[in-house]
């Protein structure tokens, strides 16, 4: 491997990202039950980006600015409410989503712009995480959704975006609590099914910290789990949930839908949480390897800004104070491109979890490690959060020759150590320690390393 992720590959990637016409757009699940895939089999990598508020505060401008930064970065996914913020708060062009705030009776012109994010999106090769509304307009004390005005509203999406490039989320940061709202969740999933004939997958984005698979995992119509490890602490281990979902059955792939985001402040949601405490791109870092390590099959990042578009002139929330346009180019943006671009130069949908290999390490806290291998022992990942030392047993590999490199994940740079017919015990020290520097060792066959170059 070169000291770099091969620039070829980096470049293929952000062609294909511009070249929406070539996208299969129809995603289903693999048929291991683990991973998404495209209609055509290829493997689909869920990178997604909380644009919660996009389709209100943005005007088709400012959509195509943001659409285009997050495409050129490597993201896949762009996680947007319909129904975000005040029902009666309209969005650049004056237009709210519902007339006289009733699910059977949206507001066309409204509608006009989400088709225009939508079509951008399309031609830009990016999905849409489409969540027909926030949690509080079917949960709250004064919800607008019943279970017969959520399957008319989930059949008209359904119907108006089918051949579009969506994924459905159903429930909006918001827990089932009683039959009813279950009720509610299940008229509006079938609405959409009815819609779009089944075309779209379906999750289900809970409150955090939480779980889909606790309400929902035995639904047919769900097709896959979505947690949300949250913002309450530095070293959540967001890995517990992929580990909770990923031996469950039936099988069904899951993914972190809002982990800590960039530059929120930590704890925010807790009495006394202290102001100047933000998570930095070092945490969103964390929380991408950890939780695709225990078997996730894509992530989401977030940023405090992002979600809510935050400007000069808007009331910030959770201590946003850098206008999202500038926060766009923030460090953890880019090194989930770099994660993305590193695990696709590779067969990732191969891995599986393999804690089964670490000896000796930090088991738990923030320097936890964690490792995924190749079912077929072609390769391997161990990341290590605070740079500790560690052991591992490298008899699961298959190769004659195994390549050893430490990936820094700050920079997406490659430092190759040495090829090595070994398989024992042995133990690694990356190159450096302390918080934030976080180091991941690939071991690989040395036949599968040379194909990529």
């Amino acid at each position: 491997m070169s000291t770099k992720i091969n620039i070829m590959i980096l470049l293929a990637g952000l062609l294909l990202a511009f070249s929406g016409q070539i996208q299969a757009q129809t995603l289903k699940v693999s048929d291991n039950g683990r991973y998404l895939v495209r209609e055509d089999g290829r493997p689909f990598f869920y990178l997604g980006d909380t644009g919660w508020d996009l389709f209100k505060s943005l005007d088709r401008e400012e959509t195509v600015h943001y659409l285009t930064n997050r495409a050129e970065k490597g993201f896949t996914v762009i996680q947007a409410v319909i129904t975000f913020g005040n029902l009666s708060q309209p969005n650049a062009y004056g237009e709210t989503p519902l007339e006289g705030r009733d699910p059977a009776r949206p507001n066309e012109a409204y509608f006009k712009h989400v088709d225009f994010v939508v079509d951008k999106a399309e031609e830009l090769g990016l999905f849409i995480g489409m969540l027909p509304t926030w949690g509080n307009y079917w949960s709250g004390p004064d919800p607008v959704f019943t279970p017969e005005n959520a399957k008319i509203y989930g059949e008209f999406l359904g119907k108006r975006y089918a051949g579009k490039p969506i994924i459905w989320i159903l429930g909006g940061d918001e827990n089932i609590n009683n039959r009813r709202q279950h009720e509610i969740i299940e008229a509006m999933a079938m609405g959409l099914r009815k819609g779009d004939g089944g075309e779209h997958l379906i999750t289900y984005h809970p409150r955090g910290p939480g779980l889909s698979s606790v309400y929902l995992h035995q639904e047919e119509w769900l097709d896959f789990n979505m947690y949300q490890s949250s913002h309450a602490a530095h070293d959540h281990d967001n890995g517990l949930f992929a580990e909770h979902d990923y031996v469950l059955t039936p099988v069904k792939p899951t993914l972190d839908g809002e982990p800590r985001y960039e530059n929120i402040n930590v704890s925010f949601y807790f009495q006394g949480y202290n102001r100047l405490d933000i998570f930095d791109d070092y945490d969103c870092r964390q929380a991408a390897y950890w939780s695709l390590l225990a078997g996730a099959c894509g992530h989401t990042y977030g940023h405090n800004s992002i979600f809510q578009f935050w400007e000069e002139d808007k009331e910030p929330q959770f201590g946003a104070a850098v206008p999202w346009y500038r926060a766009m180019d923030h460090p953890g943006a880019f090194q989930m491109g770099i994660l993305k671009q590193l695990l696709t130069s590779m067969p990732w949908q191969k891995l599986a979890p393999a804690q089964e290999i670490i000896l000796s390490g930090p088991r738990e806290g923030g320097a936890k490690i964690r490792a995924a291998a190749a079912r077929d022992g072609s390769f391997a990942f161990i990341y290590s959060p605070r740079g500790e030392q560690f052991t591992i047993d490298k008899s699961f590999l298959t190769g004659e020759v195994v390549s050893e490199s430490w990936f820094d994940p700050r920079y997406g740079i490659t430092h190759r150590m040495h090829a090595s017919h070994t398989k024992g015990i042995q133990t690694y020290t990356p190159p450096t320690s302390g918080r934030g520097n976080d180091w991941l060792l690939i071991l690989q066959d040395v036949e599968l390393e040379n194909d990529k170059e």
